[in-house]
C-alpha cells in the first residue's frame, strides 16, 4: 500500500487535486480500483497535514438486488460513510433499450447519478478509481475509434454541478492495484455485457504492444504526462 499512496500523493500535490476542507465524494463499484482508491484515500486521510472528509458513494445498477454486506464492513473498517444509491440502470440500459454498446450509456448514467448524490451529500468533489492504465487505453480508444487524440485528465471542473471530479491514482500503475487488493473484499463483475467491450479489446491490442516493444509502456506513459499537455490545468483548477 505504500507505493500506492506514493503515487497518489504525487498525483495529488502535482495536480492539486485536494485541498483543506474538501468534501469528497468517492465513487466506490465494489471493484478491485474503487476499493484500494478509497483505502488509499482513507489512510492519507489520517497522516496529511490539511484536513479533508471522504463519502463512500455506490451507484447500485440492480435497483437494490445486490448484496453489499462486505462492502459495508469494509467502510465501516475504514471508518467512512457509504452511501448506496439504487437505481434502474441495468433495466433501461439492457432490458428496455436493448443496447448494441452498453458501455458508454451505462457509464454516462452512472457518472449523472455520481454527480447527483454527491451535490446532494454537499460534497465539492467526486473521486473516480482511474489509474494510468484506463488513461493510457482511454487515448488509444479515442485514437482508434473517434480519431482523435484525447484521455482523461487528472482533474476537471464540472460547471454544471459545481463538482470538481478527481482522479488520485492518475499516475498508479494497475500492476501495483493488483498487488494490493488481493486480500479486499471485491465485489464479483456481474456486468451484463460480460466483458465483451471495445475497451476490453484496446486493453488487449495495448498489452500486445507492450509485448512487441518493452519499452513502450514507459515511453506512453511519459508522452501523455508531459507538461505540455496540462498548462491548461490552473483555468480548469476550483482553487
Amino acid at each position: 500500500m505504500q507505493r500506492i499512496l506514493s503515487s497518489m500523493r504525487k498525483a495529488i500535490e502535482k495536480y492539486r487535486l485536494i485541498q483543506d476542507g474538501d468534501r469528497i465524494a468517492v465513487g466506490v463499484s465494489g471493484g478491485k480500483d474503487s476499493l484500494v482508491l478509497l483505502k488509499a484515500l482513507a489512510e492519507f486521510r489520517r497522516f496529511n497535514l490539511y484536513k479533508f472528509e471522504i463519502i463512500a458513494v455506490n451507484i447500485d445498477i440492480y435497483s437494490g438486488k445486490e448484496d453489499y454486506s462486505g462492502l459495508k464492513k469494509f467502510c465501516a473498517e475504514l471508518n467512512v460513510d457509504l452511501v448506496i444509491e439504487p437505481t434502474d440502470i441495468k433495466e433501461i440500459v439492457f432490458d428496455i433499450r436493448h443496447e448494441k454498446n452498453p458501455c458508454s450509456l451505462c457509464a454516462k448514467m452512472r457518472r449523472g447519478a455520481l454527480n447527483t448524490v454527491a451535490k446532494r451529500l454537499n460534497c465539492n468533489k467526486l473521486a473516480l478509481a482511474h489509474h494510468m492504465t484506463d488513461v493510457i487505453n482511454t487515448f488509444f480508444m479515442s485514437l482508434l475509434y473517434e480519431g482523435r487524440l484525447s484521455t482523461m485528465m487528472p482533474k476537471s471542473y464540472m460547471s454544471k454541478t459545481d463538482i470538481t471530479l478527481i482522479r488520485p491514482l492518475y499516475l498508479t500503475d494497475e500492476r501495483k492495484i493488483i498487488a494490493v487488493s488481493k486480500n479486499l473484499p471485491i465485489l464479483k463483475s456481474k456486468c451484463p455485457a460480460n466483458d465483451n467491450t471495445s475497451r476490453k479489446v484496446i486493453d488487449d491490442f495495448v498489452k500486445d504492444i507492450y509485448s512487441r516493444f518493452p519499452l513502450s509502456q514507459k515511453l506512453i506513459e511519459t508522452a501523455i504526462i508531459s507538461p505540455e499537455r496540462y498548462n491548461l490545468l490552473d483555468k480548469i483548477d476550483a482553487d
